[in-house]
């Protein structure tokens, strides 16, 4: 620090004297001329006033020399005067440049103090910068060494990672092999079984034909017709004739105040659950001819999307656009649980075949179970496309079948996080229904087709289009009758399309006329003909065979 002070002192002296030589050593010879002109004006002066005395003392005969001398020296006196001014206004510039060098002095001296202050702060900033600096090596040192040990440790759980993934890709593997060893057996067992019932059949069927022969010899006064009619109901089950179609709107109503997203019967009485843009459930008994208002189920803060009752029919769930599931008490219409977790509208909830278990599907790409004895998400399967119905059954135990909007059908076991098995159709999937005995899945897809896949073989076996049939939006929904050899669906036209499931081609029946506007939704009735369809024009229509 005093070394740097040292050297720019030396550099200001110096420029100081190079000033000094440039603008005072040039005017020196002139200055002491100045003073050796006046000291001889002075002498000058002097000697004339000595010469004066003389000449008022002198005689008259030597005034002309006197005159002349006189003369003379006003002449030279004449001429120092004038060297007198010309030295005076040559002093007086000398001065003012004096005066200007002086200021020019102290505005530089200003400058150097100015600039020393100046050069003091910038010292400091440049020790505290230095410190800085230091203290930044030294971490940015210690963050060098950090970052090996990081990547030696990041390495080591990479190779770790890998491992695991190779295990857990083996464990995949292990499993579908398992499923798929275990859908064999179950499918032999599910064959061994149909072939013993089926033989069963026939034999009590040859037996109770055998019976009725013989009862027939003994029955003198029985009608032929009636005797038709106990041996065709002694053999099996009744087929139902294409008057046992639903042809006739039976009962007509309002279900709620706008567009009407949902319904579905009850699986033990002649009631129906509607949900609509409303918030509400409504539950509907239809068991007189006339749709009378049972109960209003609150508690949704949007739209609801699908409803679903369970194997008991004492709980009813609901999927809202509020990115919540809800679940009623049907007896006392109470909300027990509020299913939450979703990111995005929440557009199928049903029930996992016992009462106590929920899974829902989401906008957000994810499936959800919930255990209500719990009140919690149990498991999140992320599907990576948005979700528009799903169906379950505790025939299948624990295989879930959800459909998207990337247009596939996906499998899922809840033991394993990924789906085991995937479908591809033509369209956005909007709605899935299974059959009762698990063999059939019914689709609904965007392209304004129902596809039929046989569970068996994962194959698409059937597809139902016709003129005029149009899917009216993603969560169109289509249904199985209980023999699962119809199915019914709703256009965009307002009509209810019904095909027998033999016969794709052609709709065996399409109801019109009724609804005004495009019809979201059809449920089947388990143990009658009866079907009821919604629109988005808050009607609901119950259709019947007679």
């Amino acid at each position: 620090m005093a070394s740097m002070d040292d050297d720019w002192k030396t550099v200001i002296l110096k420029q100081l004297k190079r000033r000094n030589v440039r603008e005072v050593d040039g005017y020196q010879n002139l200055i002491n001329f100045y003073n050796k002109l006046y000291d001889s004006s002075l002498l000058l002066r002097a000697q004339n006033a000595q010469l004066e005395s003389q000449i008022i003392r002198g005689n008259a005969g030597g005034d002309l020399m006197l005159s002349e001398k006189i003369s003379t020296l006003e002449q030279r006196v004449l001429m120092q005067q004038e060297e007198l001014t010309e030295l005076h206004r040559r002093r007086g510039e000398n001065a003012q440049k004096i005066i200007d060098l002086s200021t020019t002095l102290q505005q530089a001296e200003q400058s150097i103090n100015e600039k020393n202050v100046s050069l003091a702060e910038n010292t400091k900033v440049i020790v505290s910068l230095r410190a800085e600096i230091a203290l930044y090596q030294k971490n940015n040192s210690e963050l060098k060494q950090l970052n090996q040990v990081l990547k030696d440790e990041h390495q080591a759980l990479q190779l770790a990672f890998t491992k695991l993934e190779e295990k857990l890709r083996k464990s995949q593997d292990e499993g579908r092999e398992l499923v798929d060893r275990l859908m064999t057996y179950k499918s032999k067992d599910a064959e061994k079984l149909n072939e013993e019932n089926d033989h069963l059949v026939r034999k009590r069927n040859a037996k109770m034909q055998q019976e009725l022969k013989e009862a027939a010899k003994d029955m003198r006064g029985v009608s032929a017709e009636c005797l038709s009619t106990v041996v065709s109901n002694s053999v099996g089950p009744i087929v139902a004739s294409p008057s046992a179609i639903p042809r006739k709107a039976t009962i007509r109503f309002d279900a709620h105040d706008g567009v009407v997203s949902a319904v579905k019967w009850s699986p033990v009485d002649r009631m129906i659950a509607t949900g609509g843009e409303d918030r509400k459930v409504k539950l509907w008994d239809v068991s007189k001819g006339v749709a009378e208002c049972k109960g209003m189920l609150i508690g949704s803060n949007a739209g609801v999307m699908s409803v679903d009752f369970d194997s008991t029919g004492g709980q009813i769930v609901a999927a809202s656009n509020d990115l919540a599931s809800r679940v009623w008490t049907v007896s006392d219409q109470r909300l027990r649980h509020t299913l939450t977790g979703h990111c995005a509208k929440v557009m199928a909830a049903k029930f996992m075949g016992e009462p106590n278990k929920v899974v829902t599907g989401s906008h957000d790409r994810t499936l959800k179970i919930y255990d209500l004895r719990i009140r919690a998400c149990v498991e999140t399967k992320f599907a990576g496309s948005s979700c528009n119905d799903l169906v379950t059954s505790e025939t299948i135990g624990t295989t879930i079948i959800s459909g998207h909007f990337d247009k596939r059908i996906r499998f899922w076991d809840t033991r394993t996080e990924t789906p085991h098995t995937e479908i591809e159709v033509q369209g956005r999937v909007t709605s899935l229904d299974l059959s009762r005995d698990c063999n059939y899945l019914l689709s609904c897809v965007r392209d304004d087709t129902l596809r039929l896949i046989d569970l068996r073989t994962n194959k698409i076996i059937n597809t139902f289009d016709a003129d005029g049939f149009k899917v009216g939006c993603d969560w169109t929904r289509a249904v199985f009758n209980l023999e699962y050899d119809h199915v019914a669906v709703g256009s965009s036209d307002g009509s209810v399309f019904i095909w027998d499931i033999s016969k794709p081609a052609k709709p065996l029946v399409v109801l019109r006329a009724e609804h005004s506007s495009p019809v979201t939704a059809v449920s089947w009735h388990q143990f009658t003909n009866n079907v009821a369809s919604v629109d988005r024009s808050r009607r609901a229509v119950v259709w019947a065979d007679v």
